[in-house]
């Protein structure tokens, strides 16, 4: 009992240095960051701290690799989804906009970013990452709906790319050049639906 608890402690730990060091290297990017400070924030002593991660770097590989699982969730559920062609594509379609107006998924990708030199591995894992988990998305649902006759797509590959390029466009690359917590001026609804439209009348079936 006492051993399952400790267990328990040790995870709940875990989660708060984890928050606390997404929090610290969000606010102050990675060369600002200080394990004393995250350790402060997590309300736990630095020896704990390294206990669980032994350097900046494993905490901050930790972060990054957590927040896309996060924030890729909602638009995997959408696989799930039923209903036409139409209904299926806008679903994925306002998840991944979601996604990409996040500022949580846009301050990540622009600290992976600003640290590609010293993290080479880690950029390039976050981008198969998030390639694998969204991009994969959208081919996973793009390849079903052809295979239930409701496309006509030669390369789920490519028409993938096609539909999250003109999401991307209006929310991810807008967001890096305007600030984190900018919007688009257009309802990200109205953005989705144009993408769709424009997407079926190059794929319906």
């Amino acid at each position: 009992m006492g051993e399952r608890g400790e267990g328990t402690r040790s995870e709940r730990k875990r989660r708060d240095i984890m928050a606390a060091g997404q929090s610290v290297f969000l606010r102050e990017g990675y060369s600002g960051a200080g394990m004393e400070v995250v350790a402060r924030e997590a309300s736990v002593s630095t020896a704990t701290l390294y206990a669980h991660f032994p350097s900046k770097g494993d905490l901050f590989v930790a972060v990054v690799e957590a927040a896309v699982v996060k924030l890729a969730d909602d638009i995997e559920q959408t696989l799930e989804f039923t209903g036409d062609a139409r209904e299926r594509l806008l679903g994925f379609s306002l998840a991944y906009a979601r996604f990409y107006t996040d500022p949580l998924s846009r301050a990540v990708f622009r600290l992976v970013t600003g640290e590609r030199r010293r993290f080479t591995e880690l950029a390039d894992h976050f981008r198969n990452r998030s390639r694998h988990k969204l991009g994969g998305s959208a081919i996973t649902l793009i390849g079903a709906l052809a295979e239930e006759g409701l496309l006509k797509v030669d390369k789920p590959a490519w028409a993938a790319g096609q539909l999250l390029g003109m999401l991307e466009h209006v929310t991810l690359v807008f967001g890096l050049v305007a600030g984190d917590e900018a919007l688009p001026r257009r309802p990200i609804e109205d953005i989705c639906a144009d993408a769709v439209e424009t997407f079926l009348a190059r794929y319906g079936a």
